[in-house]
């Protein structure tokens, strides 16, 4: 489970995001980080169950740095103000459709799929929808997947048809996506309860027919 005082540190790292106080604090931010890697530890326990790929991999390939990069960002904080972690087989730098699990005061969540994908992956993307549609269309309008975690996410979808598909194709909704992503919000109450790994590994059951459709698009 995620401790209260792992939440508390993400609290106060977002009032006093400076490097200063970072350093005054790096023991909250050690026992932080540590809480969130046995969480990952036990949520790969349950997960391992239906995703063999996960038998090797550990926390420490998987959870992300909480130092940001500033160096294209107007936003110069050095801290990110949340603990997250990309749960992939081969790991965070993978670039297949995976798992993501993110740790933040009223803002946990579990997601999954692919995040913008580069060209050459979006466009075999395309095409298995193109082909396989259908087979989409039942994962995403399975009871317990629609209930767990509702639509596909819009935020990044093409005003117009992608080159190469007519704007009456009847996946065209679809098509229009450049990511691929469902989403589960967790309360903080929900995050601090013993069972969460388990919670987080029946979503991620749930999700996972969803991502292989997804790496059999790119041939993963």
């Amino acid at each position: 489970m995620i401790k209260k005082s792992t939440l508390d540190f993400l609290t106060a790292i977002k009032k006093n995001n400076n490097r200063e106080w970072f350093e005054k604090n790096k023991d909250r931010f050690l026992n932080a980080k540590d809480n969130v890697g046995e969480m990952i530890d036990a949520f790969l326990a349950e997960a391992v169950k239906f995703e063999k790929g996960f038998a090797n991999l550990t926390s420490k390939e998987c959870v992300y740095r909480i130092y940001r990069d500033v160096r294209f960002s107007k936003d110069k904080k050095p801290y990110k103000n949340n603990l997250g972690a990309s749960v992939n087989v081969g790991g965070k730098k993978a670039m297949n459709a995976g798992y993501y699990i993110h740790v933040e005061p009223g803002r946990s969540f579990i997601a999954g799929g692919m995040w913008m994908p580069p060209a050459d992956q979006i466009k075999m993307i395309r095409q298995e929808i193109d082909y396989n549609g259908k087979d989409l269309r039942a994962i995403l309008k399975k009871k317990d997947f629609k209930s767990y975690y509702g639509e596909l996410d819009q935020s990044y979808a093409l005003k117009t048809s992608p080159k190469g598909y007519a704007k009456d194709h009847a996946d065209i909704d679809i098509l229009k996506l450049n990511s691929f992503i469902v989403v589960h919000k967790f309360t903080d109450a929900q995050v601090m309860k013993k069972d969460f790994p388990k919670q987080l590994a029946k979503g991620a059951k749930i999700m996972k027919p969803f991502l292989d459709f997804l790496n059999t698009a790119i041939h993963v």
